[in-house]
Protein backbone atom coordinates (compact mmCIF):
# COMPACT_ATOMS: atom_id res chain seq x y z
CA UNK A 1 0.00 0.00 0.00
CA UNK A 2 0.90 3.60 -0.89
CA UNK A 3 -0.02 7.05 0.23
CA UNK A 4 -0.16 10.60 -0.93
CA UNK A 5 -1.26 12.83 2.04
CA UNK A 6 -1.36 16.23 0.90
CA UNK A 7 -2.40 19.00 3.71
CA UNK A 8 -5.93 21.23 2.56
CA UNK A 9 -3.95 24.86 3.90
CA UNK A 10 -3.64 25.64 -0.15
CA UNK A 11 -3.30 24.89 -3.45
CA UNK A 12 -1.65 21.79 -4.36
CA UNK A 13 1.56 23.02 -5.91
CA UNK A 14 3.98 21.10 -8.56
CA UNK A 15 6.12 19.55 -6.19
CA UNK A 16 3.09 17.47 -4.21
CA UNK A 17 1.91 16.58 -8.08
CA UNK A 18 5.61 15.24 -8.33
CA UNK A 19 5.16 13.26 -5.35
CA UNK A 20 1.61 12.01 -6.56
CA UNK A 21 2.62 11.39 -9.90
CA UNK A 22 5.81 8.81 -8.23
CA UNK A 23 3.40 6.70 -6.06
CA UNK A 24 0.63 6.61 -8.48
CA UNK A 25 3.66 4.97 -11.10
CA UNK A 26 4.80 3.27 -8.25
CA UNK A 27 1.59 2.23 -7.04
CA UNK A 28 1.00 0.45 -10.99
CA UNK A 29 4.58 -0.98 -10.76
CA UNK A 30 4.17 -2.94 -7.47
CA UNK A 31 0.25 -3.75 -7.99
CA UNK A 32 -0.22 -2.21 -4.93
CA UNK A 33 -3.08 0.43 -4.00
CA UNK A 34 -2.87 4.08 -3.38
CA UNK A 35 -4.69 5.21 -1.13
CA UNK A 36 -4.61 9.68 -0.67
CA UNK A 37 -4.74 10.79 3.15
CA UNK A 38 -5.50 13.96 3.68
CA UNK A 39 -3.41 15.36 6.45
CA UNK A 40 -6.48 18.10 8.06
CA UNK A 41 -5.12 17.08 11.73
CA UNK A 42 -4.07 21.21 12.08
CA UNK A 43 -7.84 22.98 11.96
CA UNK A 44 -6.50 26.10 12.29
CA UNK A 45 -4.53 26.38 8.99
CA UNK A 46 -7.19 24.63 6.73
CA UNK A 47 -8.51 26.14 4.03
CA UNK A 48 -11.86 25.34 3.44
CA UNK A 49 -12.90 23.54 0.06
CA UNK A 50 -8.80 22.92 -0.50
CA UNK A 51 -9.70 18.99 0.46
CA UNK A 52 -11.93 18.80 -2.67
CA UNK A 53 -10.23 20.93 -4.92
CA UNK A 54 -6.77 18.35 -4.72
CA UNK A 55 -9.04 15.36 -5.07
CA UNK A 56 -10.42 17.33 -8.41
CA UNK A 57 -6.77 17.82 -9.58
CA UNK A 58 -5.44 14.16 -9.12
CA UNK A 59 -9.08 12.97 -11.14
CA UNK A 60 -7.42 15.56 -14.05
CA UNK A 61 -4.37 13.78 -13.71
CA UNK A 62 -6.23 10.25 -13.62
CA UNK A 63 -4.18 9.70 -10.36
CA UNK A 64 -5.77 5.92 -9.32
CA UNK A 65 -6.43 5.87 -5.94
CA UNK A 66 -8.36 3.42 -4.18
CA UNK A 67 -9.54 5.54 -1.40
CA UNK A 68 -9.42 8.99 -0.14
CA UNK A 69 -9.23 9.67 3.64
CA UNK A 70 -9.38 12.55 6.00
CA UNK A 71 -6.32 12.33 8.77
CA UNK A 72 -8.87 13.43 11.29
CA UNK A 73 -10.81 10.37 10.97
CA UNK A 74 -7.89 8.33 12.54
CA UNK A 75 -8.15 10.80 16.27
CA UNK A 76 -9.87 8.04 18.35
CA UNK A 77 -6.54 5.29 17.22
CA UNK A 78 -4.35 8.36 17.67
CA UNK A 79 -5.67 9.11 21.07
CA UNK A 80 -5.87 5.30 21.84
CA UNK A 81 -2.51 4.48 21.07
CA UNK A 82 -1.16 7.24 23.04
CA UNK A 83 -2.64 6.03 26.24
CA UNK A 84 -1.26 2.78 25.48
CA UNK A 85 2.23 4.36 25.10
CA UNK A 86 1.74 6.30 29.12
CA UNK A 87 -0.11 2.87 30.20
CA UNK A 88 3.64 1.15 29.05
CA UNK A 89 5.44 3.88 30.23
CA UNK A 90 6.84 4.92 27.49
CA UNK A 91 5.31 8.11 26.84
CA UNK A 92 4.36 10.76 29.38
CA UNK A 93 2.29 13.55 30.63
CA UNK A 94 4.41 16.67 30.08
CA UNK A 95 3.15 20.13 32.11
CA UNK A 96 6.22 22.24 31.19
CA UNK A 97 4.43 25.93 29.15
CA UNK A 98 6.04 27.95 26.24
CA UNK A 99 7.96 29.90 28.86
CA UNK A 100 9.84 26.53 30.03
CA UNK A 101 10.18 25.32 26.27
CA UNK A 102 11.42 29.07 25.10
CA UNK A 103 13.82 29.01 28.10
CA UNK A 104 15.08 25.38 27.09
CA UNK A 105 15.42 26.75 23.24
CA UNK A 106 17.21 29.63 24.00
CA UNK A 107 19.39 27.91 25.96
CA UNK A 108 20.60 25.48 23.75
CA UNK A 109 20.57 28.46 20.90
CA UNK A 110 23.26 30.34 23.05
CA UNK A 111 24.86 26.39 23.55
CA UNK A 112 25.16 26.33 19.81
CA UNK A 113 23.01 23.23 20.54
CA UNK A 114 19.97 21.68 18.89
CA UNK A 115 17.17 22.05 21.07
CA UNK A 116 16.21 18.96 23.01
CA UNK A 117 13.94 18.74 25.81
CA UNK A 118 15.08 18.19 29.55
CA UNK A 119 13.25 15.24 30.65
CA UNK A 120 11.95 17.01 33.44
CA UNK A 121 8.10 15.60 33.24
CA UNK A 122 9.28 11.89 32.71
CA UNK A 123 10.47 12.01 36.59
CA UNK A 124 6.74 13.16 37.97
CA UNK A 125 5.43 10.16 40.02
CA UNK A 126 2.04 9.24 39.66
CA UNK A 127 0.77 10.65 42.40
CA UNK A 128 1.98 13.90 41.58
CA UNK A 129 0.65 13.87 37.73
CA UNK A 130 -3.20 12.94 39.17
CA UNK A 131 -2.93 16.05 41.32
CA UNK A 132 -2.10 18.58 38.94
CA UNK A 133 -5.18 19.91 36.68
CA UNK A 134 -2.98 22.00 34.40
CA UNK A 135 -3.23 21.12 30.38
CA UNK A 136 -0.35 18.72 29.40
CA UNK A 137 0.89 17.50 26.41
CA UNK A 138 2.14 13.95 25.49
CA UNK A 139 5.45 13.42 25.25
CA UNK A 140 7.02 10.22 24.14
CA UNK A 141 10.29 9.01 25.96
CA UNK A 142 13.42 9.22 24.14
CA UNK A 143 14.91 6.59 22.18
CA UNK A 144 17.43 4.80 24.01
CA UNK A 145 18.80 2.90 20.72
CA UNK A 146 20.01 4.20 17.08
CA UNK A 147 17.16 4.39 14.94
CA UNK A 148 18.34 3.19 11.46
CA UNK A 149 16.92 3.30 8.10
CA UNK A 150 17.83 3.32 4.02
CA UNK A 151 16.12 5.50 1.58
CA UNK A 152 15.95 4.32 -2.12
CA UNK A 153 17.30 7.35 -3.09
CA UNK A 154 19.10 8.78 -0.79
CA UNK A 155 21.19 5.74 0.87
CA UNK A 156 21.73 4.69 5.02
CA UNK A 157 21.04 6.68 7.41
CA UNK A 158 21.41 6.62 11.06
CA UNK A 159 20.13 9.04 14.20
CA UNK A 160 21.78 8.34 17.53
CA UNK A 161 19.52 8.85 20.56
CA UNK A 162 21.28 12.33 20.77
CA UNK A 163 20.47 13.32 17.68
CA UNK A 164 16.65 12.76 18.63
CA UNK A 165 14.10 14.19 21.56
CA UNK A 166 11.51 13.44 23.54
CA UNK A 167 9.03 14.74 21.61
CA UNK A 168 5.18 15.90 21.92
CA UNK A 169 2.73 12.54 20.24
CA UNK A 170 -0.27 14.93 21.72
CA UNK A 171 -1.05 18.51 21.86
CA UNK A 172 -2.84 20.29 24.74
CA UNK A 173 -6.59 19.89 22.80
CA UNK A 174 -5.28 15.49 22.70
CA UNK A 175 -4.64 16.18 18.69
CA UNK A 176 -1.57 14.50 17.57
CA UNK A 177 0.81 15.95 16.30
CA UNK A 178 2.35 15.71 12.59
CA UNK A 179 4.95 13.16 13.32
CA UNK A 180 3.21 10.91 15.42
CA UNK A 181 -0.06 11.24 13.32
CA UNK A 182 2.17 10.46 10.04
CA UNK A 183 3.55 7.11 12.39
CA UNK A 184 0.23 6.03 13.00
CA UNK A 185 -1.63 6.59 10.31
CA UNK A 186 1.40 4.45 7.85
CA UNK A 187 1.20 1.43 10.53
CA UNK A 188 -3.12 1.17 10.56
CA UNK A 189 -2.96 1.42 6.37
CA UNK A 190 -0.31 -0.99 6.30
CA UNK A 191 1.75 1.54 4.17
CA UNK A 192 4.89 -0.70 2.44
CA UNK A 193 6.66 2.35 0.81
CA UNK A 194 6.37 6.36 1.54
CA UNK A 195 7.54 8.12 -1.33
CA UNK A 196 7.21 11.90 0.01
CA UNK A 197 9.40 15.60 -0.51
CA UNK A 198 12.86 15.58 1.00
CA UNK A 199 11.97 18.18 3.60
CA UNK A 200 10.53 15.42 5.82
CA UNK A 201 13.47 13.47 5.59
CA UNK A 202 14.27 14.80 9.12
CA UNK A 203 11.22 13.55 10.51
CA UNK A 204 11.63 9.65 9.34
CA UNK A 205 13.58 8.51 12.32
CA UNK A 206 10.84 10.13 14.47
CA UNK A 207 8.02 7.95 13.32
CA UNK A 208 9.93 4.90 13.07
CA UNK A 209 10.77 5.25 16.59
CA UNK A 210 6.56 5.98 17.40
CA UNK A 211 6.05 2.35 15.60
CA UNK A 212 8.52 0.52 16.93
CA UNK A 213 7.66 1.99 20.61
CA UNK A 214 3.85 0.29 19.41
CA UNK A 215 5.50 -2.43 18.69
CA UNK A 216 5.08 -2.20 14.98
CA UNK A 217 8.12 -3.26 13.28
CA UNK A 218 6.88 -3.97 9.61
CA UNK A 219 9.83 -2.42 7.37
CA UNK A 220 9.08 0.17 5.40
CA UNK A 221 10.91 1.68 2.54
CA UNK A 222 11.43 5.59 2.04
CA UNK A 223 11.83 7.78 -0.71
CA UNK A 224 12.65 11.37 -0.13
CA UNK A 225 12.49 13.10 -3.45
CA UNK A 226 15.11 16.72 -3.56
CA UNK A 227 13.51 19.82 -3.87
CA UNK A 228 12.31 21.69 -6.73
CA UNK A 229 13.23 25.46 -7.10
CA UNK A 230 9.41 27.03 -7.90
CA UNK A 231 8.17 24.09 -6.40
CA UNK A 232 5.66 26.29 -4.74
CA UNK A 233 3.79 27.36 -8.28
CA UNK A 234 0.18 26.25 -8.24
CA UNK A 235 -1.35 23.43 -10.64
CA UNK A 236 -4.78 25.23 -10.76
CA UNK A 237 -2.54 28.30 -12.28
CA UNK A 238 -0.77 26.24 -15.16
CA UNK A 239 -4.20 24.38 -15.78
CA UNK A 240 -5.54 27.89 -16.31
CA UNK A 241 -2.41 29.25 -18.15
CA UNK A 242 -3.87 26.63 -20.47
CA UNK A 243 -1.25 23.68 -19.59
CA UNK A 244 -2.16 20.25 -20.80
CA UNK A 245 -2.17 17.48 -17.54
CA UNK A 246 -0.49 15.02 -19.43
CA UNK A 247 2.06 17.33 -20.70
CA UNK A 248 2.89 18.67 -17.08
CA UNK A 249 2.99 15.32 -15.73
CA UNK A 250 5.50 14.10 -18.36
CA UNK A 251 7.54 17.48 -17.43
CA UNK A 252 7.21 16.53 -13.70
CA UNK A 253 8.71 12.84 -14.80
CA UNK A 254 11.08 13.96 -17.07
CA UNK A 255 12.46 16.91 -14.37
CA UNK A 256 15.68 15.27 -12.67
CA UNK A 257 15.22 11.89 -14.29
CA UNK A 258 16.67 10.34 -17.69
CA UNK A 259 14.04 8.60 -19.68
CA UNK A 260 14.35 6.63 -23.15
CA UNK A 261 12.21 9.51 -24.99
CA UNK A 262 11.22 13.28 -24.25
CA UNK A 263 7.50 13.21 -24.54
CA UNK A 264 5.65 10.07 -22.95
CA UNK A 265 2.19 9.16 -21.35
CA UNK A 266 1.93 8.07 -17.46
CA UNK A 267 0.89 4.94 -18.52
CA UNK A 268 4.26 4.14 -20.97
CA UNK A 269 6.28 6.10 -17.76
CA UNK A 270 5.32 2.64 -15.93
CA UNK A 271 6.94 0.55 -17.98
CA UNK A 272 10.27 1.88 -17.82
CA UNK A 273 10.15 4.20 -14.65
CA UNK A 274 12.96 3.83 -11.73
CA UNK A 275 12.19 5.68 -8.70
CA UNK A 276 15.70 4.66 -7.29
CA UNK A 277 17.80 6.33 -10.78
CA UNK A 278 16.50 9.83 -10.70
CA UNK A 279 18.54 12.97 -9.58
CA UNK A 280 19.34 13.35 -6.24
CA UNK A 281 20.09 16.80 -6.60
CA UNK A 282 17.69 19.88 -6.46
CA UNK A 283 15.70 20.56 -10.05
CA UNK A 284 14.61 23.70 -10.98
CA UNK A 285 11.59 24.11 -12.55
CA UNK A 286 11.83 26.04 -16.22
CA UNK A 287 8.34 27.55 -17.34
CA UNK A 288 9.96 27.84 -21.19
CA UNK A 289 11.04 23.68 -21.10
CA UNK A 290 7.47 23.30 -19.84
CA UNK A 291 5.87 25.14 -23.24
CA UNK A 292 8.05 23.29 -25.12
CA UNK A 293 6.23 20.01 -23.98
CA UNK A 294 2.73 21.02 -24.18
CA UNK A 295 3.06 22.31 -27.32
CA UNK A 296 4.15 18.59 -28.56
CA UNK A 297 1.79 17.03 -27.03
CA UNK A 298 -1.18 19.73 -27.87
CA UNK A 299 0.54 18.81 -31.63
CA UNK A 300 -0.68 14.85 -30.87
CA UNK A 301 -4.29 16.07 -30.02
CA UNK A 302 -7.01 14.64 -32.04
CA UNK A 303 -8.59 18.01 -34.01
CA UNK A 304 -12.28 17.47 -32.21
CA UNK A 305 -11.31 16.74 -28.99
CA UNK A 306 -8.88 20.03 -29.22
CA UNK A 307 -11.73 22.11 -30.42
CA UNK A 308 -13.93 20.41 -27.03
CA UNK A 309 -10.65 21.63 -24.91
CA UNK A 310 -10.62 25.02 -26.62
CA UNK A 311 -14.31 25.38 -25.30
CA UNK A 312 -16.02 24.33 -29.30
CA UNK A 313 -17.24 21.17 -30.74
CA UNK A 314 -16.10 22.13 -34.47
CA UNK A 315 -13.56 20.02 -35.85
CA UNK A 316 -12.68 22.71 -38.10
CA UNK A 317 -11.95 25.18 -34.95
CA UNK A 318 -9.98 22.51 -33.86
CA UNK A 319 -8.00 22.35 -37.14
CA UNK A 320 -7.33 26.39 -36.49
CA UNK A 321 -6.49 25.67 -33.31
CA UNK A 322 -3.17 23.58 -34.84
CA UNK A 323 -2.60 26.65 -37.34
CA UNK A 324 -2.56 29.13 -34.39
CA UNK A 325 -0.38 26.26 -32.69
CA UNK A 326 2.45 27.66 -34.94
CA UNK A 327 3.53 30.72 -32.70
CA UNK A 328 1.61 29.55 -29.32
CA UNK A 329 2.56 27.05 -26.68
CA UNK A 330 -0.73 26.70 -24.21
CA UNK A 331 -4.34 26.32 -24.65
CA UNK A 332 -5.21 30.02 -23.56
CA UNK A 333 -3.01 31.74 -26.12
CA UNK A 334 -4.85 29.57 -29.04
CA UNK A 335 -8.32 30.11 -27.43
CA UNK A 336 -7.46 33.77 -27.10
CA UNK A 337 -6.84 34.16 -30.80
CA UNK A 338 -9.83 32.11 -31.58
CA UNK A 339 -11.86 34.15 -29.22
CA UNK A 340 -10.44 37.45 -31.27
CA UNK A 341 -11.80 36.00 -34.26
CA UNK A 342 -15.27 36.17 -32.80
CA UNK A 343 -15.15 39.74 -30.95
CA UNK A 344 -17.04 42.15 -32.39
CA UNK A 345 -14.29 44.92 -34.36
CA UNK A 346 -15.36 48.27 -34.31
CA UNK A 347 -12.46 49.93 -36.39
CA UNK A 348 -8.47 48.97 -38.07
CA UNK A 349 -6.54 51.87 -37.18
CA UNK A 350 -5.20 53.36 -40.62
CA UNK A 351 -7.56 51.38 -42.70
CA UNK A 352 -10.96 53.40 -40.98
CA UNK A 353 -12.86 53.50 -43.98
CA UNK A 354 -12.25 50.82 -45.90
CA UNK A 355 -12.79 48.24 -42.79
CA UNK A 356 -16.21 49.68 -42.70
CA UNK A 357 -16.56 49.40 -46.56
CA UNK A 358 -15.50 45.53 -46.58
CA UNK A 359 -17.24 45.04 -43.72
CA UNK A 360 -20.56 45.51 -45.32
CA UNK A 361 -19.55 43.86 -48.14
CA UNK A 362 -18.76 40.19 -46.31
CA UNK A 363 -21.90 40.79 -44.29
CA UNK A 364 -24.08 41.39 -48.07
CA UNK A 365 -21.93 38.85 -50.14
CA UNK A 366 -22.73 35.40 -51.06
CA UNK A 367 -20.96 32.09 -50.09
CA UNK A 368 -17.87 31.55 -51.35
CA UNK A 369 -15.80 28.17 -51.18
CA UNK A 370 -12.75 29.84 -51.65
CA UNK A 371 -11.05 32.61 -50.06
CA UNK A 372 -9.60 33.28 -53.44
CA UNK A 373 -13.52 33.63 -54.94
CA UNK A 374 -14.46 35.93 -51.95
CA UNK A 375 -10.65 38.55 -52.44
CA UNK A 376 -12.22 39.23 -55.67
CA UNK A 377 -15.90 39.76 -54.88
CA UNK A 378 -14.83 42.24 -52.60
CA UNK A 379 -12.13 43.73 -54.59
CA UNK A 380 -14.71 44.89 -57.39
CA UNK A 381 -17.48 45.96 -55.34
CA UNK A 382 -15.61 48.05 -53.09
CA UNK A 383 -12.43 49.27 -55.58
CA UNK A 384 -9.99 48.60 -53.09
CA UNK A 385 -6.65 46.37 -53.89
CA UNK A 386 -3.05 45.42 -51.82
CA UNK A 387 -3.01 46.68 -48.54
CA UNK A 388 -6.25 48.34 -49.10
CA UNK A 389 -8.35 45.61 -49.40
CA UNK A 390 -5.50 42.62 -47.05
CA UNK A 391 -4.85 44.79 -44.10
CA UNK A 392 -8.38 45.61 -43.06
CA UNK A 393 -9.49 42.00 -44.30
CA UNK A 394 -6.84 40.06 -42.33
CA UNK A 395 -7.45 42.29 -38.86
CA UNK A 396 -11.37 41.80 -40.07
CA UNK A 397 -11.14 38.18 -39.83
CA UNK A 398 -7.64 36.55 -37.29
CA UNK A 399 -7.52 40.65 -35.31
CA UNK A 400 -4.23 40.60 -36.78
CA UNK A 401 -3.11 43.58 -40.03
CA UNK A 402 -0.59 41.42 -41.84
CA UNK A 403 -1.44 37.35 -41.07
CA UNK A 404 -0.18 35.99 -44.21
CA UNK A 405 -2.23 32.51 -43.89
CA UNK A 406 -5.61 33.94 -44.23
CA UNK A 407 -5.90 31.25 -47.22
CA UNK A 408 -5.51 28.40 -44.72
CA UNK A 409 -7.66 29.96 -41.96
CA UNK A 410 -10.91 30.85 -44.58
CA UNK A 411 -11.45 27.41 -45.36
CA UNK A 412 -12.24 26.87 -41.32
CA UNK A 413 -13.91 30.13 -40.92
CA UNK A 414 -16.13 30.59 -43.66
CA UNK A 415 -19.19 29.36 -42.34
CA UNK A 416 -19.03 31.91 -39.34
CA UNK A 417 -18.51 34.90 -41.68
CA UNK A 418 -21.80 36.29 -40.45
CA UNK A 419 -20.83 36.42 -37.11
CA UNK A 420 -17.47 37.40 -37.90
CA UNK A 421 -18.39 40.48 -39.51
CA UNK A 422 -20.94 41.57 -37.28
Amino acid sequence: MLRFAPSPNGSINIASLRVAIFNHIVSKQKNEDLIIRIEDIEKDKIVEGKDKEILEILSLFSIDYSRAAHQSDSLKYHQKMAMQLMAQKKAFACFCGDVKLNELKEEAKKAGKNFKYDGFCETLSDETVLNTNAPFTVRIKESDSSIRFTDLLQGDFKYKPSDMNSFIILNHDKTPTYDYACAVDDMIMDISIVIREEKHLESTPNQIYARKSLGYDKKIDYVHLPLINEGHISVKFLIEEGFLPSAIANYLVLLGNKTPKEIFTLEEAVDWFDITKISKEKVTFDIDKLKQINKKHLETLDDMRLSKILGYADIDLGKLGKIFLEDSFTIKEIKEKIDFIFTQKSTCEGYEKQFIEIKLCIQDAPFFEEYEDLVTYISEKTGFNGDFLQKPLSYIFVGKKDYDKLSLVYPLIKNYLGEIAK
